[in-house]
């Protein structure tokens, strides 16, 4: 009895600690749902399991420095009494992760010193203390955490963390570089069923990409330059040239490395600029005023859902815009990310619209706009 108090008390003080603003009746249900699984509950041992899955892709994927037709990922399980959390560590080329790698990783990881799922704190520094980087590898198991946590109260994290569901915005639609018939082909496909599409540049077809799709479409366009623009004036003149184009927003238009070119550009832009490459946890947040307009969150990147709510919030209180984006993914991780998607200005959670073997269903895109639903955890059913 004075495990289950402790236990209720510590989820109770989690709740008010961490921003975790849930309206009353929601914070009374979720301690009520968490009572009853721990008086009916064996309160055991939370047991780790994982697994490798290839995403097919429904096209050739192509941005400034590489093709791609499938994306390794990592499905990951944490059970606790009959309850299950899914997690997923996606691993594009460019983060330096494998199945091998992140199979290793999660090999390392022992769950069987923590009895108290709350305690994310303490769970996910131990995990992130394994082993520097490895970053898909722990945000698997923060999602897969999330989601249990979330079961276990019965409720979803966008209302955990106090958002309103109604303020998601639209995500864009992503068109990777291609031939002017094949990138026509994409953006008739998403024609009445986006709002906004994001288009990769960065090589040397980009207004020849951008005029190709405003011969058939008008929608808003936001671009993904992948740190291909490395003069600053080259960059400015084309940002100058994108947003007489109906472009929105640049994510990433210079190397990382160019931080006082990357700082002045923003400075004279017409557009905002938004971090991608140029970081990757909350430690880097800071760096990036003054720098960007605002910042990419990607869970594969920063570990997970934990850090990035921190990240969000820290961004919101520098004075930053916010976007979250995801990789290729299935219905897991976008729909992990989209508990987030109430908070942001941009949305780039389309990962699992772009594959032909999801399997999960989970948070959808309905007239454009990401749509949430009321399901615990982060949101998904395993098809």
């Amino acid at each position: 009895m004075q495990n289950r108090r402790n236990f209720l008390k510590t989820l109770g003080f989690a709740m008010a600690g961490s921003g975790l603003l849930m309206h009353q009746t929601t914070y009374a249900g979720a301690l009520s749902n968490t009572a009853s699984f721990l008086k009916h509950g064996k309160s055991g041992k939370m047991k780790l399991k994982f697994y490798p899955y290839e995403l097919d892709l429904k096209h050739v994927f192509t941005v400034a420095s590489f093709s791609r037709k499938t994306t390794p990922t990592v499905q990951v399980e944490i059970e606790l009494d009959g309850i299950t959390g899914y997690g997923e560590a996606s691993m594009p080329p460019y983060l330096g992760e494998s199945i091998e790698s992140v199979t290793k990783f999660l090999g390392k990881v022992n769950l069987d010193q923590f009895n108290d799922p709350f305690l994310m704190e303490d769970i996910l520094s131990y995990v992130d203390g394994i082993e520097p980087g490895n970053h898909a590898a722990k945000a698997a198991v923060d999602i897969a955490l999330h989601d249990l946590t979330g079961k276990i109260m019965g409720v979803p994290w966008y209302k955990i963390w106090g958002l309103n569901k109604q303020n998601t915005p639209s995500t864009s639609f992503t068109i990777g570089i291609d031939t002017a018939e094949v990138v026509k082909e994409k953006t008739l496909e998403a024609a009445g069923q986006f709002n906004v599409l994001k288009v990769k540049l960065g090589r040397d077809n980009d207004k020849e990409m951008i005029e190709t799709i405003r011969q058939v479409s008008s929608l808003p366009i936001a671009v993904d330059v992948n740190q291909g623009w490395t003069d600053r004036e080259y960059a400015l003149d084309m940002i100058h040239w994108l947003n007489e184009k109906g472009i929105v927003m640049v994510e990433q238009p210079m190397p990382k490395t160019q931080i006082d070119d990357m700082a002045w550009l923003t400075q004279h832009s017409p557009l905002p600029t938004f971090a991608d490459e140029s970081l990757q946890r909350l430690k880097d947040v800071n760096d990036m005023k003054g720098v960007f307009s605002g910042i990419n969150i990607k869970l594969m990147k920063c570990t997970g859902m934990h850090e990035a709510y921190k990240m969000m919030v820290l961004a919101r209180a520098l004075g930053m815009k916010v976007m979250i984006g995801c990789m290729t993914e299935t219905s897991c991780a976008v729909s992990a990310a989209s508990q987030l998607s109430p908070g942001v200005d941009f949305a780039d959670l389309d990962g699992n619209l772009l594959i032909s073997n999801d399997l999960y269903s989970g948070t959808k895109v309905v007239n454009g706009k990401i749509t949430l639903n009321d399901l615990p955890g982060i949101g998904i059913e395993k098809l």
